[in-house]
Protein backbone atom coordinates (compact mmCIF):
# COMPACT_ATOMS: atom_id res chain seq x y z
CA UNK A 1 0.00 0.00 0.00
CA UNK A 2 1.67 3.54 -1.08
CA UNK A 3 2.40 5.79 2.04
CA UNK A 4 0.72 9.16 1.88
CA UNK A 5 3.58 10.76 4.37
CA UNK A 6 6.04 13.54 3.35
CA UNK A 7 9.58 12.61 3.06
CA UNK A 8 12.15 14.03 4.90
CA UNK A 9 13.65 17.47 4.34
CA UNK A 10 16.86 15.71 2.46
CA UNK A 11 15.23 13.68 0.66
CA UNK A 12 12.99 16.47 -0.68
CA UNK A 13 15.54 18.99 -1.26
CA UNK A 14 17.45 16.71 -3.37
CA UNK A 15 14.80 15.95 -5.33
CA UNK A 16 13.89 19.36 -6.00
CA UNK A 17 17.40 19.74 -7.27
CA UNK A 18 17.22 17.31 -9.47
CA UNK A 19 14.32 18.30 -11.24
CA UNK A 20 14.18 21.45 -14.49
CA UNK A 21 10.06 21.71 -13.07
CA UNK A 22 9.19 22.97 -9.81
CA UNK A 23 8.55 20.98 -6.77
CA UNK A 24 5.51 22.91 -4.69
CA UNK A 25 4.97 22.13 -1.23
CA UNK A 26 2.17 23.69 1.09
CA UNK A 27 2.49 27.49 1.78
CA UNK A 28 4.14 27.75 -1.68
CA UNK A 29 3.13 30.34 -4.23
CA UNK A 30 1.26 28.82 -7.07
CA UNK A 31 0.52 25.36 -4.92
CA UNK A 32 -3.46 26.02 -4.18
CA UNK A 33 -3.27 26.80 -8.18
CA UNK A 34 -1.99 23.33 -9.29
CA UNK A 35 -4.19 21.37 -6.40
CA UNK A 36 -7.38 22.53 -7.88
CA UNK A 37 -9.09 20.58 -10.43
CA UNK A 38 -12.25 20.71 -12.47
CA UNK A 39 -14.78 19.22 -10.25
CA UNK A 40 -14.52 21.96 -6.68
CA UNK A 41 -15.93 18.38 -4.70
CA UNK A 42 -12.11 17.85 -4.49
CA UNK A 43 -9.99 19.24 -2.09
CA UNK A 44 -6.85 17.04 -1.44
CA UNK A 45 -3.61 18.40 -0.02
CA UNK A 46 -0.60 16.73 -1.80
CA UNK A 47 2.79 17.08 0.18
CA UNK A 48 4.36 17.38 -3.06
CA UNK A 49 3.59 18.46 -6.60
CA UNK A 50 6.27 17.82 -9.09
CA UNK A 51 5.46 20.11 -12.29
CA UNK A 52 7.64 18.67 -14.74
CA UNK A 53 8.81 19.99 -17.71
CA UNK A 54 9.67 17.02 -19.41
CA UNK A 55 9.92 13.30 -20.22
CA UNK A 56 13.07 13.47 -17.28
CA UNK A 57 11.13 15.43 -14.67
CA UNK A 58 8.45 12.59 -14.80
CA UNK A 59 11.20 9.94 -14.86
CA UNK A 60 12.75 11.52 -11.92
CA UNK A 61 8.96 11.68 -9.85
CA UNK A 62 8.39 8.11 -10.91
CA UNK A 63 11.27 6.37 -9.41
CA UNK A 64 10.97 8.98 -6.04
CA UNK A 65 7.39 7.72 -5.36
CA UNK A 66 8.60 4.45 -5.81
CA UNK A 67 11.58 4.13 -4.19
CA UNK A 68 9.94 6.15 -1.11
CA UNK A 69 6.94 3.87 -1.31
CA UNK A 70 4.47 7.49 -1.79
CA UNK A 71 1.12 7.69 -2.61
CA UNK A 72 1.42 8.79 -6.65
CA UNK A 73 -1.34 10.64 -8.79
CA UNK A 74 -1.33 11.89 -12.18
CA UNK A 75 -2.47 15.38 -13.10
CA UNK A 76 -2.61 16.18 -16.77
CA UNK A 77 -6.00 18.39 -17.58
CA UNK A 78 -7.32 17.50 -14.58
CA UNK A 79 -10.53 17.44 -15.87
CA UNK A 80 -11.97 14.02 -14.82
CA UNK A 81 -15.10 13.89 -12.57
CA UNK A 82 -13.70 11.66 -10.10
CA UNK A 83 -10.78 13.90 -9.20
CA UNK A 84 -8.04 11.17 -9.67
CA UNK A 85 -5.32 13.67 -10.57
CA UNK A 86 -4.80 14.35 -6.85
CA UNK A 87 -3.77 12.74 -3.84
CA UNK A 88 -2.48 13.41 -0.91
CA UNK A 89 1.39 11.85 -1.60
CA UNK A 90 3.06 13.15 -4.50
CA UNK A 91 1.04 14.36 -7.82
CA UNK A 92 3.21 14.89 -10.87
CA UNK A 93 1.66 17.87 -12.65
CA UNK A 94 2.32 17.69 -16.43
CA UNK A 95 0.49 20.81 -17.24
CA UNK A 96 3.83 22.62 -18.12
CA UNK A 97 4.09 19.69 -21.38
CA UNK A 98 1.66 21.53 -23.14
CA UNK A 99 3.09 21.77 -26.07
CA UNK A 100 1.57 20.43 -29.98
CA UNK A 101 3.42 19.97 -33.06
CA UNK A 102 2.35 19.97 -36.52
CA UNK A 103 3.29 18.21 -39.65
CA UNK A 104 0.29 19.40 -42.11
CA UNK A 105 1.64 17.53 -44.94
CA UNK A 106 1.91 13.60 -43.14
CA UNK A 107 -1.02 15.03 -40.91
CA UNK A 108 0.09 14.02 -37.75
CA UNK A 109 0.34 16.08 -34.38
CA UNK A 110 2.64 15.17 -31.55
CA UNK A 111 1.28 16.09 -28.21
CA UNK A 112 2.49 17.04 -25.18
CA UNK A 113 0.82 15.13 -22.30
CA UNK A 114 0.05 18.09 -20.15
CA UNK A 115 -2.27 19.86 -23.51
CA UNK A 116 -5.83 20.04 -23.26
CA UNK A 117 -8.29 19.77 -26.64
CA UNK A 118 -8.50 23.86 -27.17
CA UNK A 119 -4.37 23.33 -27.76
CA UNK A 120 -4.75 20.83 -30.04
CA UNK A 121 -7.60 22.52 -31.90
CA UNK A 122 -5.48 25.93 -31.85
CA UNK A 123 -2.95 24.36 -33.85
CA UNK A 124 -4.66 21.84 -36.09
CA UNK A 125 -6.74 23.96 -36.91
CA UNK A 126 -4.43 26.34 -38.77
CA UNK A 127 -4.21 23.53 -41.03
CA UNK A 128 -7.75 22.84 -41.27
CA UNK A 129 -7.20 19.92 -39.77
CA UNK A 130 -8.42 17.96 -36.73
CA UNK A 131 -8.41 14.70 -34.47
CA UNK A 132 -11.14 13.48 -32.12
CA UNK A 133 -11.17 15.61 -28.89
CA UNK A 134 -13.84 15.53 -26.29
CA UNK A 135 -16.56 17.72 -25.94
CA UNK A 136 -14.82 20.85 -24.07
CA UNK A 137 -11.32 22.61 -24.69
CA UNK A 138 -10.52 22.72 -21.03
CA UNK A 139 -10.66 18.77 -21.21
CA UNK A 140 -6.91 17.33 -20.65
CA UNK A 141 -5.84 15.09 -23.92
CA UNK A 142 -4.68 13.08 -21.90
CA UNK A 143 -6.57 11.59 -19.62
CA UNK A 144 -9.56 11.11 -22.58
CA UNK A 145 -7.54 9.10 -24.71
CA UNK A 146 -6.36 7.18 -22.75
CA UNK A 147 -9.77 6.34 -21.35
CA UNK A 148 -11.13 5.91 -24.54
CA UNK A 149 -11.83 9.12 -26.23
CA UNK A 150 -15.89 10.15 -26.81
CA UNK A 151 -15.93 13.36 -28.85
CA UNK A 152 -18.10 14.97 -31.79
CA UNK A 153 -15.73 13.47 -34.68
CA UNK A 154 -15.89 10.18 -33.07
CA UNK A 155 -18.65 8.66 -35.38
CA UNK A 156 -16.33 9.95 -38.54
CA UNK A 157 -12.91 9.33 -36.87
CA UNK A 158 -13.48 6.54 -34.80
CA UNK A 159 -12.16 6.99 -30.69
CA UNK A 160 -9.37 9.52 -29.62
CA UNK A 161 -7.22 6.58 -28.91
CA UNK A 162 -8.37 4.76 -32.54
CA UNK A 163 -6.40 7.85 -33.98
CA UNK A 164 -3.16 7.01 -31.95
CA UNK A 165 -0.09 6.27 -33.82
CA UNK A 166 2.57 6.11 -31.12
CA UNK A 167 3.14 7.27 -27.32
CA UNK A 168 5.70 7.70 -25.02
CA UNK A 169 4.93 6.04 -21.47
CA UNK A 170 7.03 5.98 -18.23
CA UNK A 171 6.61 2.72 -16.32
CA UNK A 172 6.92 2.10 -12.99
CA UNK A 173 10.77 1.36 -12.83
CA UNK A 174 10.81 5.01 -13.84
CA UNK A 175 11.89 3.88 -17.53
CA UNK A 176 11.08 6.35 -20.68
CA UNK A 177 9.49 3.07 -23.58
CA UNK A 178 7.71 4.12 -26.91
CA UNK A 179 4.30 2.12 -27.08
CA UNK A 180 3.06 1.78 -30.94
CA UNK A 181 2.08 -1.35 -32.65
CA UNK A 182 5.81 -1.98 -33.48
CA UNK A 183 6.84 -1.54 -30.24
CA UNK A 184 5.85 -2.99 -27.12
CA UNK A 185 2.61 -3.67 -28.50
CA UNK A 186 0.66 -5.19 -25.39
CA UNK A 187 1.32 -2.32 -23.49
CA UNK A 188 -0.03 0.04 -26.45
CA UNK A 189 -3.19 -1.89 -27.06
CA UNK A 190 -3.71 -1.79 -22.97
CA UNK A 191 -2.54 2.16 -22.70
CA UNK A 192 -5.94 2.38 -25.13
CA UNK A 193 -8.64 2.60 -23.07
CA UNK A 194 -7.11 1.43 -19.75
CA UNK A 195 -6.43 4.56 -18.05
CA UNK A 196 -3.29 5.57 -16.33
CA UNK A 197 -3.07 2.22 -15.14
CA UNK A 198 0.13 1.46 -16.81
CA UNK A 199 2.56 4.13 -16.75
CA UNK A 200 2.70 8.01 -17.03
CA UNK A 201 1.77 8.52 -21.02
CA UNK A 202 4.62 11.99 -21.92
CA UNK A 203 3.21 12.38 -25.34
CA UNK A 204 1.19 11.26 -28.00
CA UNK A 205 1.49 10.72 -32.00
CA UNK A 206 -2.00 11.76 -33.28
CA UNK A 207 -3.09 10.98 -36.69
CA UNK A 208 -5.03 13.82 -38.46
CA UNK A 209 -7.97 14.54 -40.64
CA UNK A 210 -9.50 17.57 -43.30
CA UNK A 211 -11.83 19.11 -40.87
CA UNK A 212 -13.41 22.76 -41.33
CA UNK A 213 -11.92 24.97 -40.62
CA UNK A 214 -15.86 25.71 -41.19
CA UNK A 215 -17.94 23.61 -40.19
CA UNK A 216 -22.16 23.01 -40.02
CA UNK A 217 -22.76 23.58 -36.05
CA UNK A 218 -26.39 22.08 -35.61
CA UNK A 219 -28.18 23.41 -32.66
CA UNK A 220 -31.92 22.55 -31.37
CA UNK A 221 -34.17 23.76 -28.92
CA UNK A 222 -37.08 21.73 -28.06
CA UNK A 223 -39.93 22.62 -25.13
CA UNK A 224 -40.14 20.01 -22.07
CA UNK A 225 -44.01 18.59 -23.38
CA UNK A 226 -41.82 17.72 -27.10
CA UNK A 227 -39.08 15.42 -25.17
CA UNK A 228 -40.59 11.90 -25.92
CA UNK A 229 -41.49 11.83 -29.42
CA UNK A 230 -38.38 14.13 -29.91
CA UNK A 231 -35.92 11.66 -28.12
CA UNK A 232 -37.49 8.71 -30.21
CA UNK A 233 -37.25 10.57 -33.54
CA UNK A 234 -33.54 10.95 -32.32
CA UNK A 235 -33.17 7.31 -32.05
CA UNK A 236 -33.87 6.41 -35.11
CA UNK A 237 -32.25 9.42 -37.16
CA UNK A 238 -28.80 8.60 -35.73
CA UNK A 239 -29.29 5.06 -36.15
CA UNK A 240 -29.65 5.38 -39.92
CA UNK A 241 -27.14 8.75 -39.85
CA UNK A 242 -24.19 8.80 -42.25
CA UNK A 243 -20.74 9.58 -39.81
CA UNK A 244 -19.86 12.83 -40.61
CA UNK A 245 -22.90 13.11 -38.36
CA UNK A 246 -22.01 13.41 -34.62
CA UNK A 247 -24.89 14.99 -32.41
CA UNK A 248 -25.36 15.13 -28.91
CA UNK A 249 -28.14 15.77 -27.12
CA UNK A 250 -28.89 17.14 -23.27
CA UNK A 251 -31.53 18.07 -21.30
CA UNK A 252 -30.90 21.81 -19.25
CA UNK A 253 -32.08 24.76 -18.09
CA UNK A 254 -33.20 27.29 -20.49
CA UNK A 255 -30.79 30.66 -20.41
CA UNK A 256 -30.21 33.90 -22.50
CA UNK A 257 -27.13 32.21 -23.50
CA UNK A 258 -29.21 30.35 -26.16
CA UNK A 259 -31.14 33.82 -27.36
CA UNK A 260 -34.61 32.51 -26.04
CA UNK A 261 -37.81 34.50 -25.04
CA UNK A 262 -37.51 35.57 -21.18
CA UNK A 263 -40.19 32.77 -20.68
CA UNK A 264 -38.32 29.92 -21.61
CA UNK A 265 -35.38 31.01 -18.86
CA UNK A 266 -35.18 28.34 -16.28
CA UNK A 267 -37.64 26.03 -17.79
CA UNK A 268 -36.84 22.01 -18.72
CA UNK A 269 -35.57 21.89 -22.32
CA UNK A 270 -34.44 19.49 -24.55
CA UNK A 271 -31.45 20.68 -26.52
CA UNK A 272 -29.19 18.81 -29.37
CA UNK A 273 -25.66 20.16 -30.46
CA UNK A 274 -24.56 18.31 -33.49
CA UNK A 275 -21.75 19.09 -36.44
CA UNK A 276 -21.18 17.42 -39.68
CA UNK A 277 -17.64 16.46 -40.85
CA UNK A 278 -17.30 17.61 -44.36
CA UNK A 279 -19.03 19.94 -46.82
CA UNK A 280 -21.66 22.39 -44.87
CA UNK A 281 -24.10 21.72 -47.70
CA UNK A 282 -23.55 17.55 -47.07
CA UNK A 283 -24.04 18.70 -43.67
CA UNK A 284 -27.69 20.52 -44.26
CA UNK A 285 -28.97 17.60 -46.36
CA UNK A 286 -27.72 14.96 -43.53
CA UNK A 287 -29.39 16.83 -40.56
CA UNK A 288 -32.57 18.12 -42.55
CA UNK A 289 -35.00 15.16 -41.47
CA UNK A 290 -33.73 15.97 -37.45
CA UNK A 291 -34.28 19.73 -38.22
CA UNK A 292 -37.44 19.31 -39.67
CA UNK A 293 -39.00 17.03 -37.25
CA UNK A 294 -41.54 18.51 -34.41
CA UNK A 295 -41.78 22.08 -33.76
CA UNK A 296 -38.57 23.37 -31.96
CA UNK A 297 -38.18 26.45 -29.79
CA UNK A 298 -35.73 27.26 -31.63
CA UNK A 299 -32.91 26.39 -35.13
CA UNK A 300 -29.69 28.21 -34.27
CA UNK A 301 -27.78 25.99 -36.81
CA UNK A 302 -25.32 28.03 -38.96
CA UNK A 303 -21.70 27.14 -40.30
CA UNK A 304 -18.83 28.66 -37.57
CA UNK A 305 -15.71 27.63 -37.50
CA UNK A 306 -15.00 24.71 -36.11
CA UNK A 307 -12.49 25.84 -33.22
CA UNK A 308 -15.81 28.00 -32.20
CA UNK A 309 -18.06 24.88 -32.07
CA UNK A 310 -16.30 23.21 -29.98
CA UNK A 311 -15.53 25.60 -27.20
CA UNK A 312 -19.71 26.32 -27.18
CA UNK A 313 -19.87 24.16 -23.90
CA UNK A 314 -16.94 25.44 -22.44
CA UNK A 315 -19.10 27.64 -20.07
CA UNK A 316 -21.42 25.15 -19.60
CA UNK A 317 -19.01 22.70 -18.35
CA UNK A 318 -16.12 25.03 -16.32
CA UNK A 319 -14.11 24.82 -13.15
CA UNK A 320 -15.96 26.09 -10.07
CA UNK A 321 -18.46 23.47 -10.09
CA UNK A 322 -19.16 20.40 -8.14
CA UNK A 323 -19.89 17.78 -10.12
CA UNK A 324 -20.98 14.17 -9.46
CA UNK A 325 -22.00 12.05 -12.13
CA UNK A 326 -23.36 8.91 -12.64
CA UNK A 327 -23.16 6.94 -16.25
CA UNK A 328 -24.29 3.76 -18.62
CA UNK A 329 -24.57 2.49 -21.90
CA UNK A 330 -27.04 1.88 -23.77
CA UNK A 331 -28.87 0.19 -27.08
CA UNK A 332 -32.16 2.12 -27.17
CA UNK A 333 -34.56 4.84 -26.58
CA UNK A 334 -37.51 2.92 -25.23
CA UNK A 335 -40.93 3.99 -23.62
CA UNK A 336 -39.81 3.15 -20.16
CA UNK A 337 -36.26 4.65 -20.41
CA UNK A 338 -38.07 7.68 -21.86
CA UNK A 339 -40.67 8.05 -19.38
CA UNK A 340 -38.06 7.83 -16.50
CA UNK A 341 -35.89 10.37 -17.96
CA UNK A 342 -39.56 12.81 -17.78
CA UNK A 343 -40.20 11.54 -14.18
CA UNK A 344 -36.35 12.85 -12.77
CA UNK A 345 -35.56 16.32 -15.22
CA UNK A 346 -38.77 18.36 -14.35
CA UNK A 347 -37.22 20.18 -12.88
CA UNK A 348 -33.67 19.53 -12.64
CA UNK A 349 -31.85 20.41 -9.38
CA UNK A 350 -29.68 23.42 -10.39
CA UNK A 351 -29.41 25.48 -13.47
CA UNK A 352 -26.05 23.80 -14.66
CA UNK A 353 -27.58 20.12 -14.06
CA UNK A 354 -27.79 18.57 -17.12
CA UNK A 355 -28.12 14.74 -18.40
CA UNK A 356 -26.35 13.82 -21.77
CA UNK A 357 -26.57 11.37 -24.53
CA UNK A 358 -23.17 10.44 -26.48
CA UNK A 359 -24.20 8.73 -29.45
CA UNK A 360 -21.97 6.30 -31.00
CA UNK A 361 -22.11 3.89 -34.03
CA UNK A 362 -20.35 4.92 -37.04
CA UNK A 363 -16.73 4.80 -37.08
CA UNK A 364 -16.13 3.95 -33.24
CA UNK A 365 -18.39 0.44 -34.15
CA UNK A 366 -16.13 0.01 -37.47
CA UNK A 367 -13.22 -0.46 -36.15
CA UNK A 368 -11.79 -3.78 -34.98
CA UNK A 369 -13.31 -4.66 -31.70
CA UNK A 370 -10.03 -5.76 -29.99
CA UNK A 371 -7.83 -3.12 -31.31
CA UNK A 372 -7.55 -1.45 -27.77
CA UNK A 373 -8.96 -1.83 -24.78
CA UNK A 374 -12.03 -0.20 -25.03
CA UNK A 375 -14.69 -2.78 -24.96
CA UNK A 376 -17.93 -0.97 -25.73
CA UNK A 377 -18.22 -0.01 -29.01
CA UNK A 378 -21.36 -2.05 -30.06
CA UNK A 379 -23.06 0.13 -27.71
CA UNK A 380 -25.80 3.12 -29.21
CA UNK A 381 -25.28 5.35 -26.76
CA UNK A 382 -23.71 6.74 -23.47
CA UNK A 383 -26.50 8.58 -21.37
CA UNK A 384 -25.19 10.53 -18.19
CA UNK A 385 -26.66 12.16 -15.14
CA UNK A 386 -24.71 15.32 -14.42
CA UNK A 387 -26.00 17.60 -11.78
CA UNK A 388 -23.53 20.66 -10.75
CA UNK A 389 -23.64 22.93 -8.46
CA UNK A 390 -21.75 25.44 -5.98
CA UNK A 391 -23.43 24.98 -2.25
CA UNK A 392 -21.47 22.56 -0.21
CA UNK A 393 -24.49 22.48 1.59
CA UNK A 394 -26.13 21.05 -1.10
CA UNK A 395 -24.10 17.72 -1.76
CA UNK A 396 -26.50 15.37 -0.32
CA UNK A 397 -29.46 16.55 -2.72
CA UNK A 398 -27.86 16.38 -5.72
CA UNK A 399 -25.78 12.88 -4.84
CA UNK A 400 -29.20 11.76 -3.96
CA UNK A 401 -30.96 12.86 -6.93
CA UNK A 402 -28.13 11.07 -9.32
CA UNK A 403 -28.06 7.68 -7.71
CA UNK A 404 -31.94 8.14 -7.66
CA UNK A 405 -32.31 9.06 -11.39
CA UNK A 406 -29.36 6.41 -12.06
CA UNK A 407 -31.12 3.39 -10.22
CA UNK A 408 -34.37 3.87 -12.05
CA UNK A 409 -32.67 3.31 -15.48
CA UNK A 410 -30.91 0.51 -14.57
CA UNK A 411 -33.46 -2.33 -16.05
CA UNK A 412 -33.01 -0.12 -19.25
CA UNK A 413 -29.49 -0.23 -19.28
CA UNK A 414 -26.93 -2.22 -21.44
CA UNK A 415 -23.59 -3.76 -19.95
CA UNK A 416 -20.86 -1.75 -18.93
CA UNK A 417 -19.66 2.02 -17.99
CA UNK A 418 -17.53 4.74 -19.90
CA UNK A 419 -14.53 4.59 -17.72
CA UNK A 420 -14.16 8.58 -17.84
CA UNK A 421 -17.48 8.92 -16.64
CA UNK A 422 -17.09 7.30 -13.33
CA UNK A 423 -17.08 8.64 -9.93
CA UNK A 424 -14.63 7.92 -6.82
CA UNK A 425 -17.55 5.46 -5.51
CA UNK A 426 -17.75 2.97 -8.03
CA UNK A 427 -15.05 0.57 -7.46
CA UNK A 428 -17.27 -2.32 -7.80
CA UNK A 429 -17.84 -0.91 -11.03
CA UNK A 430 -14.15 -1.36 -12.73
CA UNK A 431 -14.27 -4.64 -13.99
CA UNK A 432 -17.62 -3.33 -16.01
CA UNK A 433 -15.61 -0.42 -17.43
CA UNK A 434 -13.11 -2.87 -18.49
CA UNK A 435 -15.81 -5.44 -20.10
CA UNK A 436 -14.51 -8.27 -21.37
CA UNK A 437 -10.91 -6.98 -21.60
CA UNK A 438 -10.69 -6.73 -18.03
CA UNK A 439 -8.64 -10.44 -17.18
CA UNK A 440 -6.04 -9.56 -20.12
CA UNK A 441 -5.56 -6.33 -18.42
CA UNK A 442 -4.88 -7.57 -15.06
CA UNK A 443 -2.04 -10.11 -16.59
CA UNK A 444 -0.89 -6.42 -18.43
CA UNK A 445 -0.94 -4.60 -14.57
CA UNK A 446 0.95 -7.47 -13.40
CA UNK A 447 3.43 -7.27 -16.13
CA UNK A 448 4.06 -3.61 -16.13
CA UNK A 449 3.15 -2.68 -12.30
CA UNK A 450 3.35 -5.13 -10.26
CA UNK A 451 3.40 -3.16 -6.92
CA UNK A 452 -0.04 -0.80 -8.00
CA UNK A 453 2.29 2.32 -8.34
CA UNK A 454 -0.22 3.47 -10.50
CA UNK A 455 -3.29 3.11 -8.45
CA UNK A 456 -5.04 6.63 -8.23
CA UNK A 457 -7.40 6.16 -11.17
CA UNK A 458 -10.20 3.08 -12.20
CA UNK A 459 -7.75 0.84 -10.79
CA UNK A 460 -6.89 -2.30 -12.33
CA UNK A 461 -5.68 -4.09 -9.22
CA UNK A 462 -2.51 -6.69 -10.37
CA UNK A 463 -4.23 -8.74 -7.53
CA UNK A 464 -7.46 -9.27 -8.85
Amino acid sequence: MNSSGRPDDSAVESFDDSLRGELLQPGDAGYDEARTVWNAMIDEEPSLVARCTGAADVCIAVSFAQDRDLRLAVKGGGHNVAGNALCDGLVIDLSPMDGVRVDPEARIARVGAGATWGDVDHETQAFGLATTGGIVTTTGVAGLTLGGGLGYLARKFGLAHDNLRSMDVVTAEGELVHASPEENPDLFWGMRGGGGNFGVATSFEFDLHEVGPEILNVRLLYPYEAIPETLQFYDEFMSNAPNGVGCYAAILQGSPEYGLPERFHGETLLAFRGLYAGDVADGKDAFRPLREFGDPIADLTKPVPYTVYQQQADDLYCEGHRNYWKSNFYDEISDGFVETVMDHTDPLPSPYSTVFFEWMGGAIAEADADATAFPHRDRSFAFTVAPKWTDPARDGEHIAWAKMFHEALEPYAADGVYVNYMDDDEDERIPDAYGDRYDRLVDLKREWDPDNLFRSNQNISPTA
